[in-house]
């Protein structure tokens, strides 16, 4: 157990990251320390450094993607030891006696603690969170892909199983980044006919490789409505506005519409478009350890893997300049 850890963080909103040193405190009873090895940079990093989410504490080290090995362990952890390889997502805790931690739904905790929201993250030699939280990685696995599953991963891994996604069903994602190109994966190897929505030409290929059988442009409304009443399930991966209209009807009936890209602005809905084909909207926040757990079986199965780039962490500025310019393909692990 280490007295002091060290990290990058930035001093305040738009700063660069710098070197930051600090005393993490007495190691909880169900907490976990890990040795970070690798560490991927999600989009959400870059709105909590710009505070853009109105939550961010300064100083701030980023990171919630984390792989690492555990070096550490309270006298009260349970389903993890030292020396166990481990990964850690955007949640660090939660209260485990709601309703919903019950459940087993404990993303779902009204308390859950963030990795990077009133703490310090991955951005760093060592982190700590809740056993729970910290998930075995199995056999197969990369340490050095790995991370960007904690999040991109599980966000869109989640709504194919809560959603009851059948491998009969015809389906879209919206958006081929550091979500969908995994979406695309995760779908594929569920057996669905996969459609994939992409604003970038160049990224048809790519989402062909990643196990789409069709692809079309998300900005065509044209081509949009040539798939009316087809489509079973919809993912939106995007942040940013889209002809919902053209998508909804893009629905077969009882066909659902699932958001996990953070749009900022609101999606204009006629009742009419959900009642009449029985069709409905929803959205999720990344799932549960089980899930979680079960989601990494599932890659390990079928050589599922994040496509990554990989940075230095001394480099870690260089890097979230290469996330936020558009350039990354499609994830960026930092490695120390």
């Amino acid at each position: 157990m280490c007295s002091t850890f060290h990290a990058y963080a930035a001093l305040a909103p738009g700063e660069p990251l710098q070197p930051f040193s600090f005393d993490p405190g007495r190691l909880g009873p169900e907490q976990v320390e890990v040795e970070v090895s690798h560490c991927g940079i999600c989009h959400s990093d870059l709105s909590m450094l710009g505070n853009d989410w109105g939550m961010t504490n300064y100083p701030f080290v980023p990171g919630h993607e984390i792989v690492g090995t555990v070096v550490a362990a309270g006298d009260q952890v349970k389903r993890v030891r030292t020396g166990d390889r481990v990964g850690i997502g955007w949640y660090a805790g939660s209260c485990m006696a709601c309703p919903q931690c019950l459940a087993g739904n404990h993303h779902l905790c009204a308390t859950t603690e963030q990795t990077i929201v009133g703490r310090h993250g991955g951005f760093a030699d060592r982190v700590r969170c809740h056993w729970l939280w910290a998930t075995p990685l199995p056999e197969g696995l990369d340490s050095a892909s790995a991370g960007p599953l904690f999040c991109g991963g599980i966000t869109v891994f989640n709504p194919i199983v809560m959603s009851g996604v059948q491998p009969t069903d015809r389906v879209g994602v919206v958006g081929i980044g550091g979500l969908g190109h995994l979406a695309l994966q995760f779908l594929n190897k569920w057996g669905c006919e996969v459609i994939a929505f992409t604003s970038t030409e160049a990224k048809r290929d790519d989402a062909m490789r990643l196990g789409a059988h069709h692809a079309v442009s998300s900005r065509d409304s044209n081509a949009i409505a040539k798939l009316a009443g087809s489509l079973d399930f919809i993912l939106i991966t995007v942040n940013v506005s889209l002809d919902w209209d053209a998508l909804l009807a893009a629905l077969a009936p009882n066909g659902r519409l699932h958001v996990v890209g953070a749009v900022l602005e609101p999606i204009p809905v006629q009742a009419f478009s959900l009642i009449m084909g029985q069709k409905s909207i929803g959205g999720s926040p990344l799932g549960s350890p089980a899930t979680t757990a079960k989601m990494l079986e599932f890659c390990v199965r079928h050589q599922i893997a994040p496509a990554v780039e990989r940075f230095p962490m001394t480099e870690v500025n260089r890097a979230l300049e290469h996330v936020s310019s558009g350039q990354a393909r499609y994830r960026v692990v930092l490695e120390r």
